[in-house]
């Protein structure tokens, strides 16, 4: 680099003398004169750079002038000069003294003959050339090979399409040449080419030395949602997500990143189809090959919850092992309808082996197995005639469930709930969150019911009646069921009594369903009350008939039905008619239990 001061100075043409003066020349100067080579415009010359300015490079080509060459044409891309003070350089001579009295230089020009010669030369060849992606153009990238712009298309980039092109900008790469033109400076370059002949040499390579079974080393080249694509060098490797761990995998992204150096099983591979199959998880030993020793029957163990679904929770024992945890297994007594009631993923529960099938990788674990079961204790906490008090849960057509300590509900009966009075339905007496007062009447620990009964805590109708009623009262009634015996009169709610057929006053040619009806207002005497059989006989003869004014009235389309004869409900605690979810490990979720409407569960 020259000094300052040189910088600074003016450029004064330094010439020989002419040739009126070769007289005044010594004999080494002839000679000097004699032996210099002749020069010409065009020509590519060397000279030694004596100077350099802001501007301009001085060099010396052995011509009479000095020669001026532009100094961004010696200038780096960083802003840096390539040359300094007595370096030897390639030159292209463009004019002779030009206005300055210097000679025209252009080293570019002279490294553009040379590169030409180079391209031309790499192309008959077949060999690469280095170059430096300078720009980002219409359908590919801009490339300087030696000072000569040459393209590169989109489709030559590489192997596979590249999304960012500008992130190649500056990088220094070898290509092909697939066409030149030096009269229209025309260049057309491959990068694709070097990288097909790379990756085949790599590929070759690579299938040579794989084995399976054996470890290899690959690099994560993408992560997908089903798997890891790895380079094994020139060969890509899938590690699906399933042999990524023994345990849950929810994405590879857990486990690699982009750019990861692993180290991976090659499970096995086709050469010919370039496939190759690689496995993470069998670096380690199969964890379920043991499992029956580790988690016997009736062990408790703990676990983390990791899936819910509607028939159950997986518990993560280990990393590759899960225990299911079944809906039916959760509670004693509780009908539980998902498992999200009771659990939350990530939550720490304990429980305890209830089934290990090795074949099918599957663990049945229990809940409820960690403590005892309420109802085998069941007839201690409450035997047959103690008194409990209780919430009305829920009523169905065949009574009242009433809930005595929480899980634990017992039934009454809808003919536990009066004592004569016909109930159609148990909404007559209980609403669902009365808090009744109820007697215990059965208990049945085996298969999970109690019985309870109200009727001694509520008034019995039938003595009320007999109490302020005597032989030889006149009542009124209302006929609520003619048979061929008698009519069967409704005295009040629970109260029937019977008028014989000998006993009521008529035509005897006809028959009673011709005379009287169902709903029928009617007055009769009583003549017998029976307190033991709960009887009480009627007669109507000798007795003045109501008066059209005396008889019950009703809307005009809405007549009342009158109640018939009690059925007999059934007694037994039926149970819902639905289909309980398997305790297998289903692969699909079952339909859920029924609804609360319906008959809840005893347990």
């Amino acid at each position: 680099m020259a000094s300052n001061d040189e910088k600074t100075k003016p450029l004064q043409p330094r010439q020989a003398d002419s040739s009126t003066n070769l007289e005044n020349l010594g004999m080494d100067e002839l000679l000097d004169l004699y032996t210099r080579p002749t020069l010409a415009e065009g020509e590519i010359v060397k000279g030694r750079v004596i100077k350099i300015t802001p501007s301009d490079v001085v060099v010396d080509i052995g011509y009479k002038s000095e020669g001026l060459l532009p100094v961004n044409e010696v200038t780096g891309y960083d802003g840096q000069v390539r040359v300094k003070r007595g370096d030897e350089i390639e030159v292209f001579i463009e004019r002779f003294e030009d206005s300055s009295g210097y000679v025209a230089l252009s080293r570019e020009k002279a490294a553009r003959m040379r590169v030409w010669d180079d391209i031309e030369a790499a192309f008959k060849a077949d060999q690469a050339i280095s170059g430096r992606v300078i720009d980002r153009v219409k359908g590919g990238l801009q490339v300087d090979v030696g000072g000569i712009k040459a393209f590169l298309p989109g489709s030559l980039i590489d192997t596979k399409p590249v999304k960012n092109l500008d992130a190649l900008r500056g990088h220094e790469m070898q290509f092909k040449i697939v066409s030149f033109d030096k009269k229209r400076s025309n260049v057309v370059l491959s990068r694709r080419a070097i990288l097909e002949v790379e990756q085949a040499a790599a590929k070759k390579t690579t299938f040579g030395r794989l084995k399976e079974g054996e470890l290899t080393h690959g690099v994560v080249k993408n992560i997908t949602e089903y798997g890891v694509f790895v380079d094994l060098g020139g060969v890509d490797g899938l590690l699906h997500i399933t042999d990524i761990s023994w345990g849950r995998v929810a994405h590879p992204s857990e486990y690699f990143n982009v750019g990861d150096e692993i180290e991976v099983v090659v499970l096995k591979f086709d050469a010919d189809s370039e496939r190759v199959s690689l496995g993470y998880k069998q670096k380690s030993p199969d964890p379920w090959s043991d499992v029956a020793d580790r988690y016997p029957l009736g062990s408790r163990v703990k676990g983390r919850v990791v899936s819910l679904t509607d028939y159950g929770a997986f518990l993560e024992l280990e990393e590759g092992v899960e225990g299911l945890i079944h809906v039916s297994e959760m509670s004693w007594t509780k009908k539980i309808r998902h498992p999200a009631k009771m659990l939350n993923i990530g939550d720490e529960v304990e429980a305890v082996v209830s089934d290990v099938n090795i074949p099918n990788r599957r663990i049945s674990l229990s809940l409820k197995a960690l403590e005892q079961n309420p109802w085998d204790t069941i007839s201690q906490r409450f035997p047959v005639g103690s008194v409990i008090d209780g919430r009305v849960r829920n009523l169905t057509d065949f009574g009242a469930f009433v809930e005595v300590e929480e899980g634990i509900d017992g039934l009454i009966h809808i003919s536990d709930m009066s004592w004569h009075r016909r109930l159609k339905h148990p909404s007559e007496v209980l609403k669902k969150g009365d808090v009744v007062k109820a007697r215990v009447i059965n208990v049945d620990g085996e298969n999970q019911r109690l019985s309870l009964s109200i009727r001694e805590f509520l008034p019995n109708e039938w003595d009320n009646f007999a109490k302020i009623h005597n032989v030889g009262d006149e009542v009124v009634g209302q006929i609520s069921k003619i048979t061929d015996f008698g009519l069967f009169i409704r005295l009040a709610d629970g109260v029937e009594g019977l008028a014989h057929v000998s006993e009521v006053q008529r035509d005897a040619r006809q028959k009673l369903d011709k005379l009287f009806h169902p709903g029928d207002g009617i007055r009769s005497r009583i003549i017998k009350i029976d307190s033991t059989e709960r009887k009480i006989g009627l007669t109507t003869r000798d007795v003045e008939p109501l008066s059209p004014e005396e008889q019950p009235h009703h809307d005009e389309g809405h007549e009342e039905p009158l109640e018939e004869p009690l059925e007999e409900h059934p007694k037994e605690h039926p149970e819902e008619p639905h289909e309980e979810p398997s305790k297998e490990h289903p692969e699909e979720p079952h339909d859920e239990p029924a609804p609360d409407s319906s008959e809840p569960q005893q347990s």
